[in-house]
């Protein structure tokens, strides 16, 4: 049997303007976590792209079970024993959980779909997942968090021996996490092989086996994760000096308030919600996922229609009822879902950068291309977007360079108020740490910043003060000295006799 189960050697793959990998070369184990790290932009997406199918090398070969293949489509890869969970999640939102199970491979009986198999099937695995959701349930009635843990029951469910796991816990709840280390575990242990991406470096090390670093589309280093550290795979990430912080924030002093929500209330969604945020402050929003934090900044931003509550801009009443109008009054808002609500695939990085600020760029019913570039190159420079050009279509991007867009966007329309829903979700360190320096930057010039985050260290590493929800309603409201995990949990779970 062979020592390895999967082998990539020499890969390249260039696209217009930007080599993309530079003869990436390393092996899997059978039976082990093999972690992949890297920036975005590194590399990491095109390599996984290309052992599951979906982009064609340049040149370089692929070996599994020690036979040299050739994977042309992603069912080339399923046939292979490849799947993948890519971070954005691809799935029909029209389509119910039992169909999305067997979406490709739909079981056939006397020459017709077999439902009642698909349907049973589905019920099954749920049962034993312990998940409440009926087999006919729609996805686009499922949060994020559940959607994305159908997909990985369903690459688990089809058996695969080389699974590859794109930032899978960027969008589940902590039980969720736990579930899933305990899956990955025990494929693991079934002598499965699993490729597991991840920016967070507690999770590496909790899990992988194996670490190979990718930086600039080359491997910089592969070896046991025994033999490595933390800190040293954050250096041959980045191959920069952070400062050794990780959270550079900065204690500004905060002007008069700039942004008041007061009584806001949503059926279903959320309930008496009061936030206040002064100008050069920096607030959190903590809480479990489903305790309605999105739904407040969405209905805010006029995303989702208020049933009652006021939204005051500089003192005074402003009506947010449309996104349109929500700029108009100063506020800007970065959503956790950057393809659905945030980047229009299709257009260029230009485009979809000056998308909120069309009145500086069009004057006269004229479109001035040469001050439209001069403001996208700036902000580009400022954040270090990875990029061959402002033509690229958006869609080329990493994720990370995607988000850092978005950003962009949003700072060439100059906001007063800035909602930021989970800013850095599947964000390297590296621009982690930019994002955090260039929202203290933002305070500083005296903007008003909430800011949703899952990763309680950064809230607690860059806010000034911490609300936190749960179920719809608000439940803490925290300053720097209550700052604590242990808080903001108890408070989050509405255990709220605890001091």
């Amino acid at each position: 049997m062979s020592s390895t189960l999967l082998s990539v050697r020499d890969l390249n793959k260039s696209f217009p303007g930007v080599k993309a990998l530079n003869q990436v070369s390393f092996d899997v184990r059978p039976g082990s976590v093999h972690a992949v790290c890297g920036e975005n932009g590194a590399g990491k997406s095109t390599l996984m792209k290309i052992i599951n199918g979906i982009y064609q090398p340049d040149s370089g070969t692929i070996h599994v079970r020690g036979e040299e293949v050739h994977i042309k489509s992603p069912i080339d890869a399923r046939a292979h024993g490849i799947a993948m969970i890519s971070q954005e999640l691809n799935y029909v939102p029209e389509m119910t959980i039992a169909e999305s199970f067997f979406m490709g491979r739909l079981p056939l009986k006397y020459g017709r779909v077999n439902w009642r198999y698909i349907r049973g099937e589905a019920k099954r695995v749920m049962t034993e997942e312990g998940l409440d959701f009926s087999g006919n349930r729609r996805l686009n009635t499922l949060t994020v968090s559940e959607i994305q843990t159908l997909e990985i029951l369903r690459a688990v469910y089809h058996s695969a021996e080389i699974l590859i796991m794109d930032e899978p816990t960027s969008a589940i709840a902590h039980k969720e996490v736990e579930s899933l280390f305990a899956k990955i575990r025990a494929l693991r242990d079934e002598g499965k092989s699993i490729i597991y991406i991840s920016h967070k470096m507690d999770e590496v090390f909790q899990l992988a086996d194996d670490v190979s670093v990718l930086r600039d589309g080359a491997i910089v280093s592969s070896q046991p994760a025994q033999e490595t550290t933390s800190a040293r795979v954050i250096a041959q990430m980045v191959g920069r000096d952070l400062d050794h912080q990780s959270y550079p924030k900065e204690r500004v002093e905060l002007g008069a308030m700039v942004f008041k929500a007061s009584r806001l209330s949503r059926e279903n969604a959320f309930e008496d919600i009061n936030l206040e945020i002064r100008a050069g402050e920096i607030v959190g929003l903590a809480g479990l996922i489903g305790a309605g934090r999105s739904e407040v900044v969405r209905a805010v931003f006029g995303l989702d229609p208020l049933d009652s509550g006021t939204v005051e801009v500089d003192g005074v009443l402003v009506r947010t009822n449309t996104p349109k109008k929500a700029i108009e009054h100063g506020i800007a808002m970065l959503s956790e879902d950057r393809r659905l609500v945030g980047i229009i695939p299709k257009l260029s990085i230009k485009k979809n950068a000056t998308l909120a600020s069309l009145k500086k760029v069009i004057h006269g019913g004229f479109h001035r291309s040469s001050v439209e570039e001069q403001l996208v190159t700036e902000y580009f420079q400022k954040m270090n977007v990875k990029a061959p050009s402002t033509e690229t279509r958006i869609e080329s991007l990493s994720g990370g360079n995607q988000q850092k867009v978005l950003l962009a966007r949003w700072l060439i329309a100059d906001p007063k108020v800035m909602l930021l829903d989970e800013p850095t979700r599947g964000i390297d360190v590296g621009a982690k740490f930019e994002i955090y320096k260039l929202m203290t930057a933002l305070a500083r010039q005296g903007r008003a910043i909430l800011m949703i985050s899952s990763e309680l260290p950064e809230l607690i590493g860059m806010c000034d003060r911490i609300y936190v929800m749960s179920a719809g309603r608000m439940t803490a409201e925290l300053e720097p000295h209550q700052f604590s995990q242990e808080t903001i949990l108890k408070h989050a779970m509405n255990q709220i006799e605890v001091a």
